[in-house]
């Protein structure tokens, strides 16, 4: 399973970015092959308009299973990621990648959609 987290660097240890649209790093997580890989966003800061769903494009092209965010992504986006059958988990703004990961994995997230 592949697992996506948005985040402000890209490591284990940074911490989760709260937005989704302009998050500036996606990291994956390959659970079947236990490797982490970031993927640098932080272009998307200065688009005016439709952070959100350029943010989704990218995730639809890294193809994760799971998506784990701070506040979720905005209605347009969200739309988008509907429609890969992403489950989204919300409610990680504040800890690092790893206690994400670990409260997913406790069930401790709110899954949203």
């Amino acid at each position: 399973m592949k697992i996506a987290f948005t985040s402000t660097g890209e490591t284990w240890e940074s911490l989760i970015d709260p937005r989704f649209g302009r998050t500036e790093y996606i990291l994956i997580y390959d659970e079947e092959s236990d490797k982490l890989t970031a993927y640098d966003n932080r272009e998307i800061i200065n688009v005016a308009h439709g952070a959100g769903p350029q943010t989704s494009q990218k995730l639809y092209d890294l193809a994760p299973d799971v998506l784990i965010t701070g506040n979720g992504p905005g209605g347009n986006a969200q739309n988008v990621l509907n429609r890969m059958q992403l489950k989204i988990y919300v409610g990680a703004g504040g800890l690092t990648i790893r206690d994400a990961y670990n409260k997913y994995q406790n069930k401790e997230l709110t899954i949203r959609g």
